[in-house]
């Protein structure tokens, strides 16, 4: 079976976010598994040069978007066992930074013709094309529109994958009405219509043959208007087309035995594990005492990912014998109050202002409690890298997050993390001081949690089967 990726970002070559975490580890397991499985991307000026010096080109030809003929080069490169291709063209891509200018819906209407009128040039002709988020979200809709006569592309199949129903790519229609040359009956509002406007990732959604989402309670609570940014009723239209399959990490680049940026290689022994705390501590001017409990905070610092709730009671969680490590960007606002608690209380805090992967990965591995508490969350992977690394997750119940932390029973002895269902402050530090407590005063809760967290399988190999029956799925009747 072959499955071509349509997507815009991928590690190692571009990353703003999760999405290129998925786009560089899942082709892998499904390519594992038995699948023809090649990836295609924007070849953006940021890529680094070692990637690259070591593409080839393989076809060159113009493609027009609405009026403009605009040159397209295919280059590719082989990855750890995988094929990326790289669409090229210098106007549109070789600008640093991968989004926000001015003219998004060219650049990524550029990139949807161009995977399209590539394929043929490629010699691949693959079963499915599975699109990525809204900047792939108008090839199903030009499939179908423009080429679904066309013998070669008659039998493919697409897929639409949301991983953050937020981003919709909404333009407005005359613009798109000349990028695609598509008729005035494709903008109505059971069609491309959004806000006024058209939006890619509503024709991904309409025209895509299966529709999946990164969990299973996503999948569900992006059918209620709260969650559905406008989309829910197009999403209950087609719940039948509609499944969530719970992302996965690469465990060869998350693998605390082998990770080289600790200092101490562990898998489930403490002991090992406070040696990287222990370090990180010194590391960060933080007072080196293995018996206080570190919270990490590994996130976006946007009102999303729960910035709001940690705001409205961070001094409460000071006052507690904890140590708080931050590592991110995002709204200035919550960069300025984690620098102003690390200034008033700098051996509690340390707020990292940047990003840098090998510090987040000293952190994962030397947290006790990885904190997540997001106002909504597609999957999250900081709580599946947590999980891993035997940081214990608190988390808000939703999507994701709740399909992935099972909340502890002292009890039963159940459970990897702890969890809360409202978006309140006084809940979520309700439930951090839970957390504490079990660490400081009972550890026989604790090592049961550490070993529930070591039964657990977050690598890609469950989820990498559901998308091959849902491919197989789509394709039997093509036979």
């Amino acid at each position: 079976m072959k499955v071509l990726f349509a997507a815009s970002e991928a590690v190692p070559f571009a990353k703003t976010g999760g999405l290129a975490d998925v786009i560089g580890s899942l082709p892998k397991e499904l390519t594992r598994q038995g699948l023809d499985v090649r990836v295609i991307l924007p070849k953006y000026g940021d890529i680094p040069a070692v990637y690259r010096d070591e593409m080839t080109l393989i076809a060159a030809f113009d493609v027009y978007i609405g009026w403009r003929k605009q040159y397209i080069g295919i280059e590719v490169l082989e990855y750890e066992g995988v094929t990326f291709y790289f669409v090229d063209n210098e106007f549109y891509f070789k600008r640093p930074g991968l989004y926000g200018y001015g003219d998004e819906a060219e650049r990524f209407g550029f990139f949807c013709r161009g995977v399209i009128e590539a394929l043929p040039l490629m010699d691949f002709q693959p079963d499915v094309i599975h699109c990525h988020d809204w900047q792939t979200g108008m090839i199903p809709v030009l499939l179908k529109a423009h080429y679904s006569h066309v013998p070669f592309y008659s039998q493919i199949k697409t897929m639409s994958t949301i991983h953050n129903l937020k981003y919709q790519g909404v333009f407005n229609q005359p613009l798109l009405k000349d990028l695609f040359g598509l008729s005035d009956d494709h903008f109505t509002g059971t069609a491309l219509e959004l806000h006024g406007g058209a939006s890619f990732l509503k024709g991904g959604l309409l025209y895509a043959d299966q529709i999946t989402t990164v969990s299973q309670t996503y999948a569900e609570e992006i059918q209620t208007p709260f969650y559905g940014e406008f989309l829910d009723s197009l999403l209950r239209h087609r719940k039948d087309q509609l499944t969530g399959i719970v992302n996965g990490i690469d465990y060869e680049v998350f693998d605390p035995m082998s990770d080289p940026h600790l200092v101490q290689p562990y898998r489930d022994s403490l002991p090992k594990k406070e040696q990287n705390k222990l370090a990180l501590q010194e590391q960060l001017g933080l007072p080196v005492n293995a018996d206080v409990p570190m919270i990490a905070l590994v996130t976006r610092l946007v009102q999303q990912k729960g910035l709001d709730l940690i705001q409205h009671v961070l001094s409460e969680i000071l006052s507690m014998d904890v140590q708080l490590v931050v590592l991110g960007t995002g709204d200035p606002a919550y960069e300025q109050m984690f620098r102003q608690a690390a200034e008033t209380h700098p051996d509690k805090v340390s707020a990292q202002i940047w990003f840098n992967e090998p510090l987040a990965h000293q952190i994962y591995a030397s947290s006790d409690l990885f904190l997540m508490p997001s106002q909504f969350e597609p999957c999250g992977i900081g709580q599946l890298i947590a999980l891993r690394y035997r940081s214990v997750p608190i988390v808000r119940e939703t999507g994701g997050l709740k399909d992935t932390v099972q909340p502890f029973n002292e009890f039963t002895g159940e459970g990897t993390g702890f969890t809360f269902s409202h978006y309140n402050a006084h809940d979520m530090l309700h439930t951090i001081r839970r957390a504490v407590y079990f660490y400081k005063n009972d550890r026989d809760s604790w090592l049961k949690i550490q070993q529930n967290m070591k039964k657990g399988d977050f690598s890609w190999k469950k989820s990498a089967q559901q998308y091959i029956a849902l491919y197989k799925e789509m394709i039997k009747h093509n036979v």
